[in-house]
Protein backbone atom coordinates (compact mmCIF):
# COMPACT_ATOMS: atom_id res chain seq x y z
CA UNK A 1 0.00 0.00 0.00
CA UNK A 2 1.64 3.34 -1.24
CA UNK A 3 0.92 6.23 0.92
CA UNK A 4 -0.93 9.16 -0.25
CA UNK A 5 -0.59 11.43 2.07
CA UNK A 6 -1.17 14.89 0.17
CA UNK A 7 -5.00 13.99 -1.11
CA UNK A 8 -5.50 11.61 2.46
CA UNK A 9 -4.76 15.06 4.39
CA UNK A 10 -7.05 16.99 1.80
CA UNK A 11 -10.07 14.36 3.04
CA UNK A 12 -8.94 14.83 6.62
CA UNK A 13 -9.82 18.92 6.14
CA UNK A 14 -12.87 18.38 4.75
CA UNK A 15 -14.68 16.46 6.47
CA UNK A 16 -17.99 17.15 8.28
CA UNK A 17 -18.06 20.41 5.99
CA UNK A 18 -21.48 20.04 5.08
CA UNK A 19 -21.05 19.10 1.32
CA UNK A 20 -20.37 16.03 -0.89
CA UNK A 21 -16.48 14.86 -1.34
CA UNK A 22 -16.33 14.28 -4.72
CA UNK A 23 -12.91 12.36 -5.30
CA UNK A 24 -11.62 13.03 -8.97
CA UNK A 25 -8.94 11.53 -11.52
CA UNK A 26 -7.89 9.80 -14.49
CA UNK A 27 -8.60 5.74 -14.84
CA UNK A 28 -6.82 3.81 -12.12
CA UNK A 29 -4.59 6.54 -10.44
CA UNK A 30 -5.61 4.97 -7.05
CA UNK A 31 -9.06 7.01 -6.32
CA UNK A 32 -10.82 3.90 -5.16
CA UNK A 33 -7.44 2.57 -2.50
CA UNK A 34 -7.43 6.63 -1.59
CA UNK A 35 -11.57 6.08 0.13
CA UNK A 36 -11.79 2.85 0.81
CA UNK A 37 -8.69 1.73 1.82
CA UNK A 38 -6.44 4.99 3.17
CA UNK A 39 -9.49 6.88 4.62
CA UNK A 40 -10.76 4.12 5.86
CA UNK A 41 -8.21 2.86 8.05
CA UNK A 42 -7.74 6.58 8.98
CA UNK A 43 -11.38 6.66 10.68
CA UNK A 44 -10.65 3.38 12.29
CA UNK A 45 -7.01 4.41 13.99
CA UNK A 46 -9.74 7.69 15.03
CA UNK A 47 -12.06 5.17 16.62
CA UNK A 48 -14.79 4.90 14.45
CA UNK A 49 -17.05 1.55 14.70
CA UNK A 50 -16.90 0.08 11.34
CA UNK A 51 -20.74 -0.14 11.39
CA UNK A 52 -20.40 3.28 11.03
CA UNK A 53 -18.76 3.52 7.74
CA UNK A 54 -21.55 2.86 4.82
CA UNK A 55 -19.17 1.75 2.02
CA UNK A 56 -20.94 0.88 -1.40
CA UNK A 57 -19.00 -0.81 -4.82
CA UNK A 58 -21.49 -0.10 -7.54
CA UNK A 59 -19.30 -1.82 -10.05
CA UNK A 60 -19.63 -5.32 -8.12
CA UNK A 61 -22.36 -7.15 -8.80
CA UNK A 62 -24.00 -7.64 -4.74
CA UNK A 63 -23.87 -3.69 -4.99
CA UNK A 64 -26.22 -3.60 -8.39
CA UNK A 65 -29.29 -3.11 -6.79
CA UNK A 66 -28.31 0.09 -5.48
CA UNK A 67 -27.86 2.10 -9.23
CA UNK A 68 -31.85 2.67 -8.18
CA UNK A 69 -30.75 6.15 -6.60
CA UNK A 70 -34.46 5.67 -4.87
CA UNK A 71 -32.78 2.03 -3.23
CA UNK A 72 -30.09 3.65 -2.52
CA UNK A 73 -31.49 6.58 -0.93
CA UNK A 74 -34.01 4.86 0.93
CA UNK A 75 -31.05 1.90 2.31
CA UNK A 76 -29.25 4.52 3.72
CA UNK A 77 -31.73 6.52 5.57
CA UNK A 78 -32.69 3.83 6.91
CA UNK A 79 -29.58 3.29 8.64
CA UNK A 80 -28.67 7.13 9.27
CA UNK A 81 -32.09 7.46 11.08
CA UNK A 82 -31.96 4.27 13.50
CA UNK A 83 -28.91 5.97 15.15
CA UNK A 84 -28.90 9.52 14.96
CA UNK A 85 -26.64 10.06 18.22
CA UNK A 86 -23.96 8.93 15.83
CA UNK A 87 -22.37 10.15 12.62
CA UNK A 88 -22.24 7.59 9.84
CA UNK A 89 -19.84 8.04 6.82
CA UNK A 90 -21.15 7.17 3.08
CA UNK A 91 -18.99 5.97 0.75
CA UNK A 92 -20.11 5.49 -2.91
CA UNK A 93 -17.51 3.86 -5.43
CA UNK A 94 -18.12 4.22 -9.54
CA UNK A 95 -20.92 6.78 -9.52
CA UNK A 96 -22.13 7.02 -12.73
CA UNK A 97 -24.60 9.00 -15.27
CA UNK A 98 -27.41 6.33 -14.88
CA UNK A 99 -30.58 6.41 -16.46
CA UNK A 100 -33.72 8.34 -14.66
CA UNK A 101 -35.74 6.98 -12.59
CA UNK A 102 -39.36 7.68 -11.44
CA UNK A 103 -40.54 8.18 -8.43
CA UNK A 104 -43.60 7.19 -7.93
CA UNK A 105 -44.05 8.17 -4.43
CA UNK A 106 -43.50 11.81 -4.99
CA UNK A 107 -45.80 12.89 -7.84
CA UNK A 108 -43.79 10.52 -10.98
CA UNK A 109 -40.81 13.03 -10.49
CA UNK A 110 -37.57 11.83 -12.52
CA UNK A 111 -34.65 11.63 -9.89
CA UNK A 112 -30.65 10.41 -10.58
CA UNK A 113 -28.32 9.57 -8.28
CA UNK A 114 -27.03 13.20 -7.57
CA UNK A 115 -30.57 14.01 -6.25
CA UNK A 116 -30.86 11.47 -3.87
CA UNK A 117 -27.11 12.05 -2.67
CA UNK A 118 -27.89 15.66 -2.36
CA UNK A 119 -30.67 15.03 -0.39
CA UNK A 120 -28.10 12.70 1.87
CA UNK A 121 -26.23 15.52 1.95
CA UNK A 122 -28.94 17.22 4.28
CA UNK A 123 -28.68 14.25 7.05
CA UNK A 124 -26.25 16.18 10.19
CA UNK A 125 -25.13 12.91 11.26
CA UNK A 126 -23.81 12.07 7.78
CA UNK A 127 -20.94 12.80 5.55
CA UNK A 128 -20.54 11.48 2.09
CA UNK A 129 -17.47 10.54 0.12
CA UNK A 130 -18.06 9.04 -3.93
CA UNK A 131 -15.68 8.68 -6.77
CA UNK A 132 -16.51 8.12 -9.98
CA UNK A 133 -15.03 7.64 -13.74
CA UNK A 134 -16.12 5.94 -16.75
CA UNK A 135 -18.04 6.24 -19.95
CA UNK A 136 -21.55 6.39 -18.24
CA UNK A 137 -20.26 9.37 -15.63
CA UNK A 138 -16.83 10.99 -15.50
CA UNK A 139 -15.58 12.26 -12.64
CA UNK A 140 -15.64 15.83 -14.11
CA UNK A 141 -19.57 15.52 -14.57
CA UNK A 142 -20.29 14.47 -10.97
CA UNK A 143 -18.28 17.76 -9.54
CA UNK A 144 -20.65 19.72 -11.99
CA UNK A 145 -23.92 17.85 -11.05
CA UNK A 146 -23.80 19.25 -8.06
CA UNK A 147 -23.57 22.76 -8.56
CA UNK A 148 -21.62 24.23 -5.31
CA UNK A 149 -22.17 21.54 -3.43
CA UNK A 150 -19.63 19.17 -3.80
CA UNK A 151 -15.94 19.26 -2.24
CA UNK A 152 -13.89 18.01 -5.37
CA UNK A 153 -10.39 16.32 -4.45
CA UNK A 154 -8.75 15.84 -8.00
CA UNK A 155 -6.18 12.83 -7.62
CA UNK A 156 -3.54 12.20 -10.17
CA UNK A 157 -1.07 9.24 -10.55
CA UNK A 158 1.52 8.91 -8.61
CA UNK A 159 4.50 11.90 -8.13
CA UNK A 160 7.50 11.26 -8.25
CA UNK A 161 7.90 10.79 -4.47
CA UNK A 162 4.75 8.21 -4.17
CA UNK A 163 6.37 6.42 -7.24
CA UNK A 164 9.92 6.79 -5.32
CA UNK A 165 8.90 5.53 -1.84
CA UNK A 166 7.67 2.02 -3.32
CA UNK A 167 10.31 1.27 -5.30
CA UNK A 168 13.23 3.01 -3.46
CA UNK A 169 16.67 2.16 -5.23
CA UNK A 170 19.05 4.89 -7.01
CA UNK A 171 16.86 7.89 -7.50
CA UNK A 172 18.41 8.65 -11.14
CA UNK A 173 17.70 5.32 -11.62
CA UNK A 174 13.71 5.30 -10.48
CA UNK A 175 13.66 8.44 -12.42
CA UNK A 176 14.15 6.76 -15.12
CA UNK A 177 11.66 4.42 -15.16
CA UNK A 178 9.08 7.06 -14.22
CA UNK A 179 9.50 8.87 -17.10
CA UNK A 180 8.98 5.95 -19.06
CA UNK A 181 6.22 4.13 -17.55
CA UNK A 182 4.84 6.51 -15.22
CA UNK A 183 2.68 6.43 -12.20
CA UNK A 184 -0.27 4.76 -12.42
CA UNK A 185 0.08 2.88 -8.97
CA UNK A 186 -0.10 -0.96 -10.66
CA UNK A 187 3.36 -0.06 -12.54
CA UNK A 188 5.13 -0.30 -8.70
CA UNK A 189 3.99 -4.13 -8.48
CA UNK A 190 5.24 -5.09 -11.91
CA UNK A 191 8.93 -6.15 -12.19
CA UNK A 192 8.67 -7.76 -16.12
CA UNK A 193 9.34 -4.92 -19.00
CA UNK A 194 6.83 -6.50 -20.80
CA UNK A 195 4.52 -6.48 -18.53
CA UNK A 196 4.55 -2.72 -17.66
CA UNK A 197 4.41 -2.18 -21.38
CA UNK A 198 1.82 -4.85 -22.00
CA UNK A 199 -0.41 -3.59 -18.93
CA UNK A 200 -0.26 0.40 -20.13
CA UNK A 201 -0.81 -0.40 -23.74
CA UNK A 202 -3.96 -2.89 -23.08
CA UNK A 203 -5.34 0.08 -20.62
CA UNK A 204 -5.13 2.86 -22.75
CA UNK A 205 -6.92 0.73 -25.44
CA UNK A 206 -9.44 -1.05 -23.69
CA UNK A 207 -10.04 1.21 -21.03
CA UNK A 208 -9.41 4.90 -21.57
CA UNK A 209 -9.88 4.99 -25.68
CA UNK A 210 -13.44 2.66 -24.81
CA UNK A 211 -14.41 5.54 -22.28
CA UNK A 212 -14.09 8.28 -24.75
CA UNK A 213 -15.70 6.32 -27.86
CA UNK A 214 -18.65 5.19 -25.49
CA UNK A 215 -19.11 8.34 -23.23
CA UNK A 216 -19.13 10.81 -26.56
CA UNK A 217 -20.52 8.38 -28.95
CA UNK A 218 -17.80 8.95 -31.39
CA UNK A 219 -18.14 7.75 -34.68
CA UNK A 220 -14.55 8.69 -35.73
CA UNK A 221 -12.58 6.22 -33.78
CA UNK A 222 -10.01 6.34 -36.29
CA UNK A 223 -9.72 10.78 -35.58
CA UNK A 224 -9.74 10.23 -32.41
CA UNK A 225 -6.70 7.73 -32.23
CA UNK A 226 -4.96 10.60 -35.08
CA UNK A 227 -5.29 12.99 -32.01
CA UNK A 228 -3.80 10.88 -29.33
CA UNK A 229 -0.72 10.05 -31.78
CA UNK A 230 -0.14 14.19 -32.53
CA UNK A 231 -0.72 15.54 -29.13
CA UNK A 232 1.59 12.63 -27.40
CA UNK A 233 4.69 13.37 -30.04
CA UNK A 234 3.85 16.97 -29.46
CA UNK A 235 3.52 17.23 -26.34
CA UNK A 236 5.87 20.92 -25.00
CA UNK A 237 5.14 22.07 -28.12
CA UNK A 238 2.12 24.82 -29.37
CA UNK A 239 -0.34 24.09 -31.26
CA UNK A 240 -3.92 24.40 -32.05
CA UNK A 241 -7.58 22.16 -33.59
CA UNK A 242 -6.60 23.95 -37.10
CA UNK A 243 -3.18 22.44 -37.17
CA UNK A 244 -3.59 19.23 -35.82
CA UNK A 245 -6.43 19.23 -38.30
CA UNK A 246 -4.03 20.38 -41.46
CA UNK A 247 -1.70 17.57 -40.04
CA UNK A 248 -4.12 14.56 -40.00
CA UNK A 249 -5.72 15.96 -43.74
CA UNK A 250 -1.70 15.57 -45.15
CA UNK A 251 -1.88 11.75 -43.54
CA UNK A 252 -5.25 10.95 -43.84
CA UNK A 253 -5.57 12.55 -47.54
CA UNK A 254 -9.08 13.91 -46.68
CA UNK A 255 -10.47 17.35 -45.31
CA UNK A 256 -10.36 17.19 -41.79
CA UNK A 257 -12.51 19.66 -39.94
CA UNK A 258 -10.98 22.22 -36.92
CA UNK A 259 -14.28 22.11 -35.57
CA UNK A 260 -14.52 18.41 -35.40
CA UNK A 261 -10.68 17.99 -34.22
CA UNK A 262 -11.62 20.41 -30.96
CA UNK A 263 -14.43 18.46 -29.93
CA UNK A 264 -12.40 15.70 -29.94
CA UNK A 265 -9.64 17.55 -27.73
CA UNK A 266 -12.10 18.46 -25.29
CA UNK A 267 -13.20 15.01 -24.46
CA UNK A 268 -9.93 13.70 -24.27
CA UNK A 269 -8.91 16.35 -22.02
CA UNK A 270 -12.30 15.96 -20.10
CA UNK A 271 -11.24 12.16 -19.10
CA UNK A 272 -8.47 13.59 -17.53
CA UNK A 273 -5.77 12.00 -19.97
CA UNK A 274 -4.39 15.16 -21.04
CA UNK A 275 -4.61 18.51 -19.85
CA UNK A 276 -4.01 21.95 -21.51
CA UNK A 277 -2.10 24.78 -20.14
CA UNK A 278 -2.53 28.41 -21.61
CA UNK A 279 -0.55 31.18 -23.16
CA UNK A 280 -0.03 34.49 -20.83
CA UNK A 281 1.47 37.72 -21.69
CA UNK A 282 3.72 38.32 -18.77
CA UNK A 283 3.90 42.09 -19.39
CA UNK A 284 -0.04 42.12 -21.19
CA UNK A 285 -1.36 40.05 -18.50
CA UNK A 286 -4.12 38.60 -20.97
CA UNK A 287 -4.09 35.07 -22.08
CA UNK A 288 -3.91 34.39 -25.79
CA UNK A 289 -6.65 32.28 -27.39
CA UNK A 290 -4.16 30.01 -29.46
CA UNK A 291 -2.11 28.03 -29.32
CA UNK A 292 -1.62 26.20 -26.52
CA UNK A 293 0.60 23.30 -24.81
CA UNK A 294 -0.98 20.24 -24.32
CA UNK A 295 0.71 17.24 -21.56
CA UNK A 296 0.06 13.89 -20.95
CA UNK A 297 -1.48 12.93 -16.85
CA UNK A 298 0.75 10.15 -16.99
CA UNK A 299 4.27 9.68 -18.78
CA UNK A 300 4.14 5.61 -19.11
CA UNK A 301 0.39 6.09 -21.24
CA UNK A 302 1.88 8.85 -23.18
CA UNK A 303 5.00 6.79 -24.34
CA UNK A 304 2.94 3.95 -24.75
CA UNK A 305 0.98 5.13 -26.74
CA UNK A 306 3.50 5.67 -29.43
CA UNK A 307 5.03 2.05 -28.60
CA UNK A 308 8.37 4.05 -26.75
CA UNK A 309 9.36 5.37 -30.29
CA UNK A 310 9.94 9.15 -28.94
CA UNK A 311 11.86 9.08 -25.64
CA UNK A 312 12.87 12.56 -25.76
CA UNK A 313 13.99 13.49 -21.68
CA UNK A 314 13.96 17.36 -22.51
CA UNK A 315 10.08 17.27 -23.29
CA UNK A 316 9.47 14.39 -20.79
CA UNK A 317 11.01 16.48 -18.06
CA UNK A 318 8.89 19.37 -19.18
CA UNK A 319 5.89 17.36 -19.20
CA UNK A 320 7.24 15.48 -15.77
CA UNK A 321 7.54 19.57 -14.02
CA UNK A 322 4.29 20.58 -15.07
CA UNK A 323 2.26 17.36 -13.71
CA UNK A 324 3.62 18.09 -10.65
CA UNK A 325 3.10 21.96 -10.15
CA UNK A 326 -0.39 21.08 -11.11
CA UNK A 327 -0.69 18.00 -8.58
CA UNK A 328 0.72 20.71 -5.32
CA UNK A 329 -2.61 23.06 -6.64
CA UNK A 330 -0.54 25.99 -8.20
CA UNK A 331 -2.05 27.13 -11.24
CA UNK A 332 0.04 26.74 -14.08
CA UNK A 333 0.53 28.85 -17.92
CA UNK A 334 2.87 28.81 -20.14
CA UNK A 335 4.33 32.55 -19.86
CA UNK A 336 5.27 34.76 -23.07
CA UNK A 337 7.71 37.50 -23.12
CA UNK A 338 8.60 40.53 -25.68
CA UNK A 339 12.16 40.78 -26.98
CA UNK A 340 12.54 44.58 -28.48
CA UNK A 341 16.65 43.97 -27.95
CA UNK A 342 17.27 44.10 -31.99
CA UNK A 343 14.51 46.28 -33.08
CA UNK A 344 11.78 43.77 -33.22
CA UNK A 345 9.54 42.65 -31.05
CA UNK A 346 9.91 38.79 -31.00
CA UNK A 347 8.00 36.57 -28.50
CA UNK A 348 9.89 34.30 -26.04
CA UNK A 349 8.57 31.33 -23.62
CA UNK A 350 9.03 31.10 -20.30
CA UNK A 351 8.20 27.35 -19.82
CA UNK A 352 5.62 28.41 -16.61
CA UNK A 353 4.12 30.87 -15.26
CA UNK A 354 3.29 29.56 -11.57
CA UNK A 355 0.99 31.47 -9.76
CA UNK A 356 -0.47 30.44 -5.69
CA UNK A 357 -3.04 33.60 -5.03
CA UNK A 358 -0.78 36.25 -4.72
CA UNK A 359 2.55 34.81 -5.04
CA UNK A 360 4.20 33.94 -8.71
CA UNK A 361 7.40 31.94 -9.61
CA UNK A 362 8.63 31.69 -13.13
CA UNK A 363 9.96 28.19 -14.09
CA UNK A 364 12.11 27.11 -17.21
CA UNK A 365 12.79 23.44 -17.44
CA UNK A 366 15.94 22.15 -19.10
CA UNK A 367 17.68 19.04 -19.14
CA UNK A 368 21.01 20.00 -19.40
CA UNK A 369 22.76 23.15 -20.12
CA UNK A 370 25.94 22.44 -21.49
CA UNK A 371 26.21 25.18 -23.77
CA UNK A 372 26.39 29.05 -23.78
CA UNK A 373 23.70 29.12 -26.41
CA UNK A 374 21.65 26.45 -24.42
CA UNK A 375 22.04 28.61 -20.99
CA UNK A 376 21.67 31.95 -22.94
CA UNK A 377 17.76 30.63 -24.67
CA UNK A 378 17.07 29.30 -21.35
CA UNK A 379 18.64 32.11 -18.81
CA UNK A 380 17.30 35.13 -21.42
CA UNK A 381 13.52 34.93 -21.03
CA UNK A 382 13.44 34.99 -17.56
CA UNK A 383 15.23 37.66 -17.50
CA UNK A 384 13.03 39.38 -20.11
CA UNK A 385 10.53 39.36 -17.36
CA UNK A 386 12.14 42.39 -15.36
CA UNK A 387 10.19 42.20 -12.19
CA UNK A 388 11.22 40.63 -8.66
CA UNK A 389 9.08 37.79 -9.05
CA UNK A 390 11.15 34.36 -7.89
CA UNK A 391 13.30 32.97 -11.13
CA UNK A 392 14.05 29.38 -11.26
CA UNK A 393 15.87 26.69 -13.99
CA UNK A 394 14.74 23.12 -13.18
CA UNK A 395 17.78 20.86 -14.46
CA UNK A 396 18.76 17.31 -14.45
CA UNK A 397 22.71 18.09 -15.19
CA UNK A 398 23.39 19.79 -11.95
CA UNK A 399 24.75 18.30 -8.36
CA UNK A 400 23.31 20.85 -6.09
CA UNK A 401 20.88 23.78 -6.59
CA UNK A 402 22.61 27.24 -6.55
CA UNK A 403 21.89 30.96 -7.77
CA UNK A 404 23.79 32.42 -10.44
CA UNK A 405 24.96 36.48 -10.55
CA UNK A 406 21.06 37.38 -12.03
CA UNK A 407 19.59 36.19 -9.49
CA UNK A 408 18.02 33.19 -10.99
CA UNK A 409 18.04 29.66 -8.74
CA UNK A 410 19.47 26.28 -10.37
CA UNK A 411 17.68 23.36 -9.13
CA UNK A 412 18.14 19.95 -9.38
CA UNK A 413 15.15 18.05 -10.91
CA UNK A 414 15.47 15.45 -8.33
CA UNK A 415 15.32 17.44 -5.33
CA UNK A 416 12.49 19.52 -6.94
CA UNK A 417 10.65 16.58 -7.44
CA UNK A 418 11.38 15.13 -3.58
CA UNK A 419 10.41 17.97 -2.43
CA UNK A 420 14.01 18.70 -1.03
CA UNK A 421 13.09 22.84 -2.03
CA UNK A 422 10.23 25.25 -1.57
CA UNK A 423 9.19 26.79 -4.65
CA UNK A 424 7.35 29.60 -2.44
Amino acid sequence: MIDRDFYLDELIRKMGNGEVKVITGIRRCGKSVLLFDLFYQYLLDQGVDEKQIIKIELDQRRYYKFRNPIVLCEYVESVVTAEKEKRFFLFIDEVQLTSKVVDQENGGIEVTIYDMLNELRAYRNLDVYVTGSNSKGLSSDIATEFRGRASQIHVYPLSFREFYSAVGGDERKALEQYMLYGGLPRITALADEKDKKAYLTNLYQELYIKDIVERNAIEREDLLGDILDFLASQISSLTNPTNIANAISSIKNEKVNPALVAGYMQYIMNSFMISQARRYDVKGKTYFKYPSKYYYTDLGLRNARLNYRQYDPGHLIENLIYNELLRRGYSVDVGVVADRSDGRNVQKEIDFVVNDADKRIYIQSAFRMDTDEKANAELGSLLLAKDFFKKIVIRLDIAHNYYDDNGILHCNLLDFLQERMELL
